[in-house]
């Protein structure tokens, strides 16, 4: 054996004669591996989500077509859902203290399904509407849940590489969903689209109660009512004023008051926060510059992009007369490439740090978001995949990076508030977003024929390309970082 090599092995240790030999040290189990059931049960919850998410956009034009609706009408069955998500999300921090994370995450699960049973069997846009609020019940705890749990149990080292497994995974409902959303509505009804989450509710479940930690507090504060209806108020308003600007008509008053009635309950709820100890949404953490920058990107991002597939799927099915399944088959690169680009966002983060990463994506997700206005009715389809492609992935990458920014530094007792900050904040964006874009497409509509869709679609995704691009200055404001040290604080 060569003197060099045999100088780099450790000599295995020898028992003295008549004695047993010493048991090696078992390596220590990585919190990756000690909580793999958990990692997965999140990952389902993000899965039916996702699914859900997804798979109702390539159906939009069937549903509206069975509900007597425009599909541009059809907003108010997405918006109603997110809306729901962001104004009951704050709620959950106070329900797993007060109950634990395991009967929360457990009655979560099963209002989410009965919510999708019920729209699966909806037979005019309000109750369809209504059937989409209980579905945003259910939903409001699974995901702020689900981040709360794995913060708490997994290594800080180890959680972008589990968030990304749980992503990658939730990314598989955004594979499927669109996909099997076409066909179902060409092929069969669009109803099952709501109908297949209740086998997937029922195996979430027996998973909750095999592999669900229960986190509690045994004394727990009083849950600040006040700030919730406050909060709940206020993002009601902003979105129905949203609505109401969507639907044309020139009622100005109407969205006057509205947004009047919106700045008057978020003042007061700024000012209820500063004068109770436990208020519903902490906006001290906004003093941290990871969480406020964590949180205006995402608003600005998401205000841009949420949008984008379903006026993909408007242009594509009505503009450019392709079926539901071949529209649906156009969102599935999306998904692939947001996969392919998540295995890699640890070493860009080590790399780069935050600042420099989410700058620079933000940047090209803006551009690429513009080069939608080149399509057209005869445009080839694999561009059109290809475009999707690549946009995934640059998409894959700004949303992992921005959902793990807010936890940069903060220390683990603000988990609970910072998870569910996050996710209000994403949700309320997805909301504003998609009724932005709802907003922008029917202004610029001149007409109801199919081909009006072609130059709509065109100068809205150039719109939202710019207010996307805004958020690439919000994340400038991070602090310079060495790229060694973002990544080791959030890997």
């Amino acid at each position: 054996m060569p003197e060099n090599l045999a100088a780099t092995e450790t000599p295995l240790p020898v028992a003295p004669p008549g004695e047993e030999p010493p048991n090696p040290v078992p390596p220590a189990e990585s919190s990756r591996e000690r909580y793999r059931g958990l990692i997965w049960l999140v990952a389902a919850a993000f899965f039916m989500q996702a699914l859900d998410s997804t798979i109702v956009n390539t159906a939009v034009p069937a549903m509206a077509d069975a509900l007597n609706v425009t599909p541009l009408g059809m907003r108010t069955a997405l918006t109603s859902y997110v809306l729901t998500l962001a104004i009951f999300i704050p709620a959950s921090p106070w329900l797993c203290d007060r109950f634990g994370t395991r009967r929360i995450f457990a009655a979560a699960i099963a209002t989410f399904t009965i919510g999708s049973l019920l729209c699966g069997i909806a037979q005019t846009l309000p109750q369809l509407v209504a059937a989409r609020v209980l579905q945003g019940l259910g939903g409001a705890a699974l995901m702020p849940v689900g981040r709360y749990v794995l913060v708490r149990s997994i290594d800080k080292r180890e959680f972008v590489r589990a968030m990304s497994t749980v992503a990658t995974v939730g990314l598989l409902g955004s594979v499927l969903g669109p996909l099997l959303g076409g066909a179902l509505a060409q092929y069969t009804s669009w109803r099952l689209i709501f109908l297949i989450n209740v086998p997937v509710g029922v195996v979430g479940m027996w998973m909750n109660r095999r592999d669900m930690p229960d986190y509690r507090l045994d004394d727990v504060h009083p849950f600040d009512l006040m700030g919730f209806l406050l909060f709940a108020a206020a993002s009601a308003m902003l979105l129905t004023a949203s609505e109401v600007a969507s639907g044309g008509g020139g009622q100005w008053v109407r969205i006057a008051v509205y947004g009047v009635l919106a700045i008057v309950f978020g003042t007061v709820y700024v000012w209820h926060s500063r004068r109770t100890d436990h208020p519903v949404a902490d906006l001290n953490l906004l003093r941290v510059r990871s969480v406020w920058v964590s949180l205006a990107g995402n608003l600005f991002t998401r205000l841009g992009v949420s949008g984008m597939f379903l006026l993909l799927v408007l242009f594509l099915q009505v503009g450019c007369g392709w079926s539901p399944l071949m529209a649906g088959l156009m969102m599935v690169p999306q998904a692939l490439g947001s996969i392919t680009a998540k295995w890699g966002i640890n070493r860009l983060l080590q790399r780069f740090g935050y600042r420099r990463l989410l700058f620079a994506n933000t940047l090209m997700v803006a551009v690429l978001l513009a080069s939608f206005a080149l399509l057209g009715k005869g445009s080839p389809m694999w561009l059109t995949a290809s475009m999707v492609y690549v946009y995934g992935g640059f998409m894959g990458m700004q949303y992992t990076a921005m959902n793990t920014l807010i936890y940069n530094d903060l220390d683990v007792k603000f988990a609970s508030q910072a998870s569910s900050m996050a996710s209000t904040a994403q949700y309320l964006s997805m909301s504003f977003g998609i009724a932005l874009a709802s907003l922008l497409m029917e202004a610029l509509l001149q007409g109801r024929a199919h081909d009006d869709y072609i130059p709509a679609f065109r100068w809205t995704v150039l719109l939202l390309a710019i207010v996307t691009a805004t958020a690439s200055w919000v994340f400038s404001r991070l602090k310079n970082e060495s790229p060694t040290r973002a990544g080791h604080s959030s890997d």
